[in-house]
């Protein structure tokens, strides 16, 4: 039978808390056997070379048990996105449904990491997770264990957070500021007092359902330079707060402070300073008002990239229009930053459309007129009505990499790339994941790709057009710094909570 070459992993398999004294893998091309035994068919080999599998080697380990929650893993990413690809290829062989169904690979360690950085550059603003970004059950447990507040916009994003059974409902805004008033109501019941206003037609449904909460008024700013704008949506001028403050003076409603969204996916780290300035004029029309206010939202819009700018800019612009700040409480809803590069997502190629020449080695190369006009047409199974949602809702341009092809984890650097185009399974034909991208012209049917940084605005929004169905996560604690974290503050969670836990489906949210 003939052998697939398996590329020695980057990064090594790591495993704590070991119960037993057997001898460790400690590289993927150990794990395999030097030999790399593995079939065509994704099947490690029986060969006595490969001292462990892969659930063997997890089973050494300390397990942290949710009750109704997918097995939390550990080890590298990288490792589980292979070890998918291959248990893919064995359900394939045993004519399995699906078998090759695309899946998610979701790093928890990464979002403890991206909390320990925020902590680092933004010591005084605490954090309420955006949920609407991401409500995966595995990211909202392990930021409620790292004592962060959560961003709900309704009554199931609220539910979702308190049914952890360790949160609080002052860690929670509903910021949202047009909220159904059955909404409203149920925010009292549940004992959510913090909640976002931009119009007069807000504060009389809040008054006559919830007169005991604590408002905070969404100014407009500048979010021309972001991703997703809210303005047009959202936000009130600041002409029009003198009259939102008297209003709601008359109504008996306690006003607390200012919020503001510079917008989705903000890359203009000077938009932040600009709406500061704009929230202390707000701050100071609430004093005129009769108003002492005690809370700066200062929302979202913080992008990996960039946070350290952000983060140092935000921070001058509240030391400059907020020196004396001993009384207001500072906090800010991100969401992407937790997430993003947390999920990565694996897709299998179903089809190919390509000319008859194409992904032969002596396939002539494009001229400078091809080099926009994409030579193989992939297509893969999960596109922009699932996972790939964020192209259109979000405004994400995707990268794809090969994962696997022809059998082997290993793609030669000669390998000659190509202008492709990438799509969707569906049948509507706006299903374009990538419209030009550089991929190699001969990969195969059954060959994968995979994508990073898909852990914002993706799952979540999922449906299931078509009847193709939701990805599936794969979910690990890394293999990395915070690995042993991640778990440890799991454990504790469970414990905590008491077992509290709600039914998740087929994916991250």
């Amino acid at each position: 039978m003939s052998r697939v070459e398996v590329i020695s992993a980057q990064v090594p398999i790591e495993c704590e808390n070991v119960r037993s004294e057997p001898t460790l893998v400690r590289s993927q091309e150990d794990f395999f056997g030097s030999t790399a035994e593995i079939s065509v068919n994704g099947f490690p080999s029986t060969s006595p070379s490969i001292p462990l599998s892969v659930n063997d080697l997890h089973n050494t380990c300390e397990d942290v048990h949710i009750p109704h929650m997918p097995p939390l893993l550990r080890g590298h990413a990288e490792l589980h996105l292979r070890n998918g690809v291959m248990r893919a290829s064995r359900l394939s062989a045993m004519h399995e449904p699906d078998a090759e169904k695309a899946f998610f690979v979701a790093d928890l360690s990464y979002v403890y990491k991206q909390h320990e950085r925020w902590k680092r550059c933004l010591p005084a603003i605490e954090p309420f997770y955006a949920v609407k970004c991401n409500p995966d059950p595995y990211v909202l447990r392990v930021l409620a264990a790292l004592g962060t507040g959560f961003d709900c916009a309704s009554n199931n994003e609220i539910s979702r957070v308190l049914d952890l059974g360790i949160v609080d409902p002052s860690r929670i805004i509903f910021a949202n500021p047009c909220k159904a008033l059955s909404f409203i109501r149920n925010a009292a019941k549940a004992g959510v007092e913090m909640m976002t206003f931009d119009n007069v037609d807000e504060l009389h449904k809040i008054a006559r359902s919830h007169p005991r909460a604590k408002l905070v008024v969404r100014i407009l700013t500048d979010d021309s330079k972001s991703l997703c704008a809210l303005g047009t949506k959202f936000g009130a001028p600041l002409v029009t707060v003198p009259g939102l403050l008297s209003t709601a003076r008359r109504l008996n409603l306690s006003v607390i402070g200012i919020s503001f969204h510079v917008g989705s996916g903000c890359f203009d780290t000077s938009a932040f300073a600009d709406a500061v300035a704009h929230a202390r004029t707000a701050f100071d029309m609430g004093k005129e008002a009769g108003y002492d206010f005690t809370l700066l939202d200062v929302g979202g819009g913080f992008e990996d990239a960039t946070f350290e700018a952000s983060a140092r800019i935000l921070s001058e612009a509240i030391e400059h229009y907020f020196p004396n700040r001993e009384s207001i409480r500072i906090i800010a809803e991100p969401g992407r930053f937790y997430v993003s590069n947390a999920f990565h997502l694996a897709g299998n190629i179903i089809a190919r459309r390509a000319p008859l020449d194409e992904g032969k080695r002596e396939a002539p190369v494009p001229s400078d007129e091809d080099s926009k006009t994409p030579r193989v047409m992939y297509y893969i199974n999960d596109g922009v009505y699932g996972s790939f949602n964020c192209i259109l809702f979000d405004h994400q341009i995707v990268h794809p990499h090969v994962l696997s092809m022809g059998g082997s984890f290993h793609v030669p650097s000669t390998e000659p790339l190509r202008p492709c185009s990438v799509w969707g399974p569906t049948c509507d034909s706006i299903d374009c994941v990538c419209p030009l991208t550089q991929l190699p012209t001969s990969l195969s049917v059954g060959d994968w790709l995979v994508f990073e940084n898909m852990g914002a605005y993706t799952v979540c929004a999922a449906s299931q057009f078509n009847g193709f169905e939701v990805s599936n996560v794969i979910y690990t604690s890394g293999g990395g710094a915070g690995s042993l974290e991640v778990r440890r503050i799991l454990s504790d969670f469970s414990t905590a909570s008491g077992g509290s836990d709600f039914e998740i489906g087929g994916g991250a949210g």
